[in-house]
């Protein structure tokens, strides 16, 4: 049996809790810290906490243990580290301020 992809589980994990606008960028390219991130925005300080703690449950439950989590005490911005993927989850004005997506899709000039 093929083991689920950890990207699947935390797509899954996301839509389960209603994340709203969920991107997936890649970014190995760009760093050697991780090959993909997962940007999502929850609606309340509660929703952001429980988004990144349902992503950390069902990626353990299938056998991938998180590096670590971040930001937890504020629900503003947490972020789950799996190493190859990593997972934001904020609000959406904390989302909007520091624009991952803009910041992650720019192409170096060559």
């Amino acid at each position: 049996m093929k083991k689920e992809s950890l990207k699947d589980i935390v797509q899954a994990a996301l839509e389960d809790m209603k994340a709203s606008d969920v991107a997936l960028l890649s970014v190995g390219e760009m760093t050697s810290v991780t090959d993909w991130m997962f940007v999502a925005s929850g609606t309340s300080n509660r929703h952001v906490k429980s988004l990144a703690e349902n992503v950390a449950v069902e990626a353990k439950k299938r056998g991938y243990k998180p590096l670590g989590i971040e930001g937890g005490d504020t629900g503003e911005w947490v972020l789950v580290d799996f190493g190859d993927i990593i997972v934001h989850v904020m609000l959406p004005a904390t989302r909007a301020f520091y624009d991952l997506e803009s910041l992650w899709t720019i192409k170096p000039e060559q």
